[in-house]
């Protein structure tokens, strides 16, 4: 899903059920414009204890979790009674319903790093790991970077033959407005068990439950088959009757959850704007490649005269499966991004006003999650003007090399462009709108690099004045220079 605006990595489908598939790493997203960091911490200084929210944790060298991010975690905006980050959640739900499914939306963010990656297959040197793109409360604990830490734990529950799980997940990211460093996923998966249906058929019971699912009307074109030997195999071990019947039922399942979706926002489109022109839903089935489902689809909506990416989705690989404990289950899985859902249900502009607490903002969803029916889309109630900065400053001189956080060792010279995303985050907060890279150059003589970086500092609330930007800034650069050695230009 790129079409919000430019650069997208937060919430993208392909992201989702790579993550959900336990693969989701920062190469899937867009990398700065170096691979590791010599800056290896944003948070308070350690030893000591930090807080987050009811629970305390031991920190050490690895914490850099910052004030910003540990007093946001008690926000949980995907359970906010009114918000559309939970309104959206509601929606989706509603299409996955008991008893088959089980939803799951209150688990604490704070998880180890066996959960989030060990669990999952990251290898030990995965760019995952690295404090450059994951927040560590110490070594060993970190703010889950995906819902897929724990979906080991419900597979092996086995409260149900699916669920789904929705909660807030952590990145270190970039600073634009599709990209927060606290976003929140949703994740599903459907299976059935070998050892239950009759005479071990799954093919036969799956075919009888997509007889059960509604029907729809909804224009779809798909025009691969179920499998392909190249583009998209059958699994070992998977009959192809088998993966075409899951394929059915994952398809149709999810294009109900869609219609729901862009039906509202559609009827949302209308009641604000009476001329809206009306077409008819569409969308179409894309076949895609997933390390651990196969075979993958995203499934992409025509939308305002553009396709739009809407989720990953795929056959659960049986590795997962037996490595959950369950080896005679079989199933599909799917992934979306809530924030890239609600931006395009509300037509919401900026990934920032999820977080506004002022009442012009929340005002206009009150009583939308008991009367879904009342949605409306978002009526921007401000355009404050922007304030731009740039800053400019030499990369610092090769210097001996540093253990990375990953494990290795990182490059002499080592820099990460996420390193001044959170240092501008951490001093501006909402305040800045985007930070963007303008200008990259090598002196031909000493081989030194030069960077510069405009800032856009512009409030959802308010007018910025020009001294109070220039107060941000000033801090920015003394920051650049204290923690990443830079030499300002």
């Amino acid at each position: 899903m790129r079409s919000i605006a430019g650069r997208q990595r937060l919430s993208t489908a392909r992201d989702v059920l790579a993550v959900f598939t336990g693969l989701a790493t920062a190469s899937s997203r867009r990398i700065g414009v170096f691979c590791e960091c010599r800056y290896k911490s944003t948070g308070s200084a350690f030893p000591g204890k930090v807080k987050l929210g009811d629970k305390t944790y031991q920190k050490d060298s690895w914490f850099n979790v910052p004030d910003s991010i540990a007093t946001s975690i008690d926000r949980q905006l995907h359970t906010t009674n009114d918000h559309p980050i939970s309104i959206t959640r509601s929606i989706v739900e509603s299409k996955f319903p008991a008893p088959a499914f089980k939803h799951y939306h209150d688990f604490f963010p704070v998880v180890s790093t066996h959960e989030n990656f060990d669990s999952l297959g990251f290898p030990a040197d995965h760019p995952g790991r690295s404090k450059t793109d994951t927040y560590y409360v110490n070594e060993t604990t970190v703010l889950r970077t995906h819902t897929s830490a724990h979906e080991l734990e419900i597979f092996q529950a086995k409260e149900s033959d699916g669920y789904t799980i929705s909660a807030d997940v952590y990145r270190r990211d970039a600073i634009d407005k599709t990209h927060y460093p606290i976003f929140h996923q949703m994740e599903g998966a459907r299976l059935w068990d070998r050892e239950k249906v009759a005479h071990g058929d799954i093919a036969k019971a799956v075919w009888e439950d997509v007889e059960r699912l509604p029907k729809h009307h909804m224009i779809v074109e798909d025009p691969n088959p179920p499998t392909h030997p190249e583009r998209n195999p059958l699994q070992a071990g998977h009959a192809p009757e088998e993966a075409a019947a899951i394929a059915t039922h994952l398809k149709r399942s999810l294009e109900l959850m869609v219609v729901e979706i862009f039906s509202r926002a559609k009827a949302a489109a209308m009641a604000t704007n009476p001329n809206y022109h009306d077409e008819p839903l569409k969308v179409r089935w894309v076949e895609a490649y997933f390390p651990w489902t196969s075979p993958s689809w995203e499934l992409e909506i025509y939308w305002q005269d553009q396709w739009l990416e809407v989720l990953g989705s795929g056959v659960v690989q049986q590795e997962l499966l037996q490595k959950a404990g369950v080896p005679s289950k079989l199933g599909w899985a799917f992934g979306l991004g809530l924030e890239r859902i609600a931006m395009l249900l509300f037509e919401i502009p900026d990934i920032r006003l999820f977080w506004s607490q002022d009442p012009r903002f929340l005002s206009q969803f009150t009583g939308v999650s008991d009367d879904l029916d009342t949605l409306k889309r978002f009526i921007p109630f401000s355009k404050y003007p922007a304030c731009y900065k740039d800053v400019a400053f030499w990369l610092p001189p090769a210097s001996s090399s540093t253990t990375s956080a990953a494990g290795g060792l990182a490059p002499p010279q080592a820099f990460h462009e996420n390193d001044i995303m959170e240092i501008v985050r951490n001093i501006g907060g909402d305040n800045v709108e985007d930070v963007q890279l303008t200008d990259e150059f090598t002196h031909p003589v000493s081989g030194r690099r030069s960077l510069c970086y405009r800032i856009n500092y512009r409030s959802l609330e308010r007018t910025l004045t020009n001294e109070e930007a220039n107060r941000f800034h000033e801090r920015v650069r003394g920051e650049l220079v204290k923690k990443m050695a830079v030499e300002l230009r």
